[in-house]
C-alpha cells in the first residue's frame, strides 16, 4: 500500500470504491496514520484502510429501510471509531472529557461533521422497537426459503394464514414490541380463541393453526435477527377431539351415479376431466390441475401421468410419482391431453366441482366431496390386498420404514390399477 508523507505525517491516499459512492461524496480519501515513522506507518496502513472500509459498510447499512438494521449499523459505526454505542441521554451524563473525545472522533466531510457518524458516536440513532406487525413484515424476507417453487396461488395460501394469525393477535393484545410479549398476553389470546370455539362452533384446530402460524413468525424473526428473546410460546395448543375423516364414495355410487352416461356434461370440460382422472389415480385435485402436456404421457406402452413440480410446489418429496392411466381416467386424459390451463394455478377447482356435485345430488352424503374419490381409490386398493409400499407410492405418501430399491415397475403398477379400475 503506497504511503505519502505530508509535512511530518504519513498518509494513505486511495480512491473510494464505487460501492460506497452513496455514502462517501469524495472520490479520493487521505487517511492520516498519525506518525512520522515510515516503518510504523507501514504497520498501521492495512488496519487503517480496513477500518475505513468497515465504517463505509456500516454507513451503507444505515441507508437501509430496515429500522433494526439502521440501528445496528449505528452501533457498528460507533465501534469502528473506538466507542461503545450509548443513547444520547446517557452521553449527556458523561464527564466533559469523555464527551469531547467523542465529538473530536467525528469525521468531517467537506468541512462539516458527518451526520451519520455524529448520530452513531453521540447516541442519536433511534432504536425502534420491533413490534409484532414489523416482525411479520420482516418475516416475508427472512423466511424466503420457504417460498421457493411455490406458484402464485400456493404463495397466497401460504401467506394468508400468517396474515390472519398476526391480525387476530394484534386485535386482542395490541401491536406490542416483541420483547414485551408476556405469558399473560399469550394466554389472553388463547382464551379468546377458546371462547370462539365454544360460542361459534369452530374447531380447536382453527385456534391451533393461528397459534402455530403466529409462533412461526415470532420464532423465525427472533432467530434470524439474533434477538435472543425467550418467547412464551409453548404449551398453548387447545386439545383437539377426534379428527373428522372425509368418507369415501362407495363403489356402487361411483359406478351408478358419478359414471352414469352424460351425468357430468354440465361441468366444464377441464373440471370434468380432472374429476374423472381422480377415479383410477387417486391424485389430489391440485396435483391433477397442475398437470401439463409434458406430464401427460399417452403415446407410450403404458399411458401414465407424472406428478412433479410444474410451476408449483408438491405437497412433499413423496408426492413426486408416476401413475398409470386406465379406464375412465385414461379416457379423460385422452379428452384433455394438453392439461388444464384454466385450473393450473386457480384455487376454484374444488369449489366448482363440489358445487356441481351438490346441486346435482351426486354427493353420497353431506360429508362427501370431490376429495372422497381419493379415499375411494385407497379403499379399493386395500380391499384388493395391494402391498403397503405400492399403495403409498401410488398415493404419494411417506413410507413408515426406509425405502429400498426403486419400487414396482410401471407395468406392474398398471396391472394392479387395471384390476380395480372403473
Amino acid at each position: 500500500m503506497k504511503l505519502t508523507l505530508r509535512n511530518t505525517t504519513y498518509y494513505i491516499r486511495k480512491r473510494v470504491p464505487q460501492r460506497f459512492a452513496a455514502v462517501e461524496p469524495r472520490q479520493t480519501v487521505w487517511i492520516s496514520l498519525h506518525t512520522d515513522s515510515e516503518s510504523l506507518a507501514k504497520t498501521k496502513a492495512s488496519a487503517a484502510w480496513a477500518e475505513m472500509i468497515e465504517a463505509w459498510e456500516a454507513r451503507l447499512a444505515g441507508h437501509s429501510g430496515d429500522a433494526e438494521q439502521r440501528f445496528e449499523a449505528a452501533r457498528q459505526l460507533a465501534q469502528t471509531r473506538g466507542f461503545r454505542y450509548i443513547p444520547a441521554k446517557t452521553i449527556a451524563t458523561l464527564p466533559t472529557d469523555a464527551v469531547l473525545d467523542r465529538v473530536e472522533a467525528i469525521r468531517s466531510v467537506e468541512g462539516r461533521p458527518d451526520k451519520m457518524e455524529a448520530a452513531a458516536i453521540l447516541g442519536g440513532a433511534q432504536d425502534q422497537p420491533l413490534t409484532v406487525q414489523r416482525a411479520l413484515d420482516l418475516y416475508w424476507t427472512l423466511a424466503k426459503d420457504k417460498t421457493f417453487g411455490k406458484s402464485e396461488d400456493q404463495l397466497r395460501r401460504w401467506k394468508n394464514p400468517r396474515l390472519k394469525a398476526v391480525r387476530n393477535f394484534i386485535d386482542i393484545v395490541g401491536d406490542k414490541a416483541v420483547k414485551d410479549i408476556t405469558g399473560d398476553d399469550m394466554l389472553d389470546f388463547r382464551q379468546w380463541w377458546l371462547e370462539r370455539v365454544e360460542t361459534e362452533g369452530l374447531t380447536p384446530n382453527s385456534a391451533n393453526k393461528d397459534l402455530v402460524h403466529l409462533s412461526d413468525v415470532l420464532k423465525t424473526v427472533n432467530k434470524m435477527k439474533r434477538l435472543g428473546l425467550v418467547l412464551p410460546l409453548s404449551d398453548l395448543a387447545l386439545q383437539e377431539g377426534e379428527k373428522r375423516q372425509r368418507p369415501p364414495f362407495s363403489n356402487d355410487w361411483i359406478k351408478e351415479k358419478l359414471l352414469k352416461p352424460r351425468v357430468l356434461d354440465g361441468l366444464n370440460k377441464e373440471a370434468r376431466c380432472i374429476l374423472l382422472g381422480m377415479v383410477n389415480t387417486g391424485y389430489r385435485p391440485s396435483e391433477g390441475a397442475g398437470l401439463g402436456p409434458a406430464q401427460i404421457r399417452l403415446d407410450t406402452a403404458v399411458p401414465h401421468i407424472s406428478i412433479e413440480p410444474n410451476g408449483r410446489q408438491l405437497k412433499s418429496e413423496y408426492a413426486r410419482r408416476i401413475i398409470p392411466l386406465v379406464g375412465v381416467s385414461l379416457r379423460a386424459f385422452q379428452e384433455c391431453p394438453e392439461g388444464f390451463p384454466r385450473y393450473a394455478d386457480n384455487p376454484s377447482l374444488s369449489a366448482t366441482v363440489n358445487k356441481f356435485l351438490r346441486e346435482n345430488k351426486l354427493l353420497e352424503t353431506a360429508g362427501h366431496s370431490m376429495y372422497s374419490l381419493r379415499h375411494a381409490f385407497e379403499d379399493r386398493m386395500l380391499a384388493a390386498g395391494v402391498d403397503d409400499r405400492i399403495r403409498r407410492d401410488l398415493f404419494g405418501h411417506r413410507l413408515d420404514r426406509e425405502r429400498y430399491g426403486r419400487g414396482a415397475s410401471l407395468e406392474h403398477l398398471h396391472r394392479i390399477v387395471q384390476s380395480l379400475a372403473f
